[in-house]
């Protein structure tokens, strides 16, 4: 009995932070809620021969089979059904923006099982030699697509990931959503980096075309850039700036990184240290309160105690040093929830 009066006096406690908004409110709050993740190779189990998708067949060095398949897709799912009971959200991503998946098939059957929201996709298939790709869902019932195109990045002897660009509005506010998932720092850092300043190159060519329509347009740049906001790609190419007023005084020119306001963990944990290395970054548009805009509680590296390991120090990832760990993801996903003015 004890026990039971106790999980009542802890359940009304807890009310006001687990109550929706009264259906009363003249002028509820309208966002846009984005997500990115990059979602450690999310592959089906069969063997596309167009790929090298070899190791995550049941028969390759990774094993990968159905059952796998299943395990990963529902850790997916209890993430984004995580995001929809928080607080602070109270609701699906509107824009879900996934790294490393296979093909669009596997999108949606991941996302499809989810209660209360049917996601449209868009998908473009890459040239990447393992076949992953950069997956982009919306919301039809908050968000209308106006748009959408795949840019190649040019690279010698390698094909990449392409970055995609998606134009939407919400309501009669529109904005743009450019997806990235840059080259690795595999074997070398510096032997790797040039192919990062290509797609660092190719993404502020989009940026340009887009600024020079409308120098106030709302801009979210997302994705796994594999390098930090000030390494090279990010700050000098890019116009990566932790600083919002230069950001506002050179609008042509610079992006607001969101890291820059952020006290948590990163994204990614490397060598005892957690990295940035996925990022959301902004034009100037987003930070004038006009159309869609931010406030200081926007960015947030989502996580909770399952989607870590039993250190609490690494991401949970599906596999650790190409052993099985039936995980989460090797990195954490990043949410931005952008007001929607009047």
């Amino acid at each position: 009995m004890r026990k039971i009066l106790a999980f009542v006096l802890l359940f009304f406690s807890m009310a006001p932070w687990i109550t929706r908004p009264a259906a009363g409110d003249p002028r509820p709050e309208k966002t846009v809620l984005c997500m990115w993740w990059n979602t450690e190779n999310l592959f089906d189990a069969r063997n596309d021969p167009n790929t090298d998708d070899d190791d995550f067949t049941p028969e390759g060095s990774m094993h990968w089979t159905e059952k796998k398949l299943l395990l990963k897709q529902m850790r997916i799912r209890h993430v984004l059904t995580a995001i929809e009971a928080h607080p602070n959200y109270r609701k699906y991503p509107d824009i879900l923006a996934f790294a490393e998946v296979e093909n669009e098939r596997v999108f949606q059957e991941t996302l499809s099982p989810l209660q209360g929201i049917r996601y449209k996709t868009i998908y473009y298939e890459s040239s990447d030699s393992r076949g992953i790709d950069v997956a982009l869902a919306y919301n039809p019932q908050t968000l209308h697509k106006e748009a959408s195109k795949a840019y190649n990045v040019p690279l010698e002897g390698k094909s990449t990931r392409k970055i995609i660009v998606a134009c939407f509005s919400a309501g009669k506010h529109p904005f743009q959503v450019i997806l990235n998932h840059w080259p690795s720092r595999s074997f070398d850092t510096q032997w790797s980096e040039p192919k990062r300043l290509s797609a660092a190159k190719v993404t502020r060519h989009i940026l340009d075309s887009l600024l020079v329509r409308n120098p106030k347009a709302d801009i979210i740049v997302m994705g796994d850039f594999n390098d930090e906001p000030d390494n090279l790609s990010l700050k000098e190419v890019l116009g990566s700036s932790q600083d919002a007023a230069m950001v506002k005084a050179n609008s042509k020119k610079l992006l607001y990184n969101c890291w820059s306001s952020y006290n948590g963990i990163g994204s990614f944990f490397y060598r005892n240290h957690w990295q940035h290395i996925d990022q959301i970054l902004l034009s100037s548009g987003m930070l004038d309160n006009k159309g869609l805009s931010i406030q200081n509680d926007a960015f947030n590296c989502f996580s909770f105690s399952k989607m870590l390991d039993y250190s609490g120090k690494h991401p949970y990832a599906t596999y650790e040093k190409r052993k099985y760990k039936g995980g989460y993801s090797d990195h954490l996903p990043l949410l931005l929830k952008a007001r929607i003015a009047n």
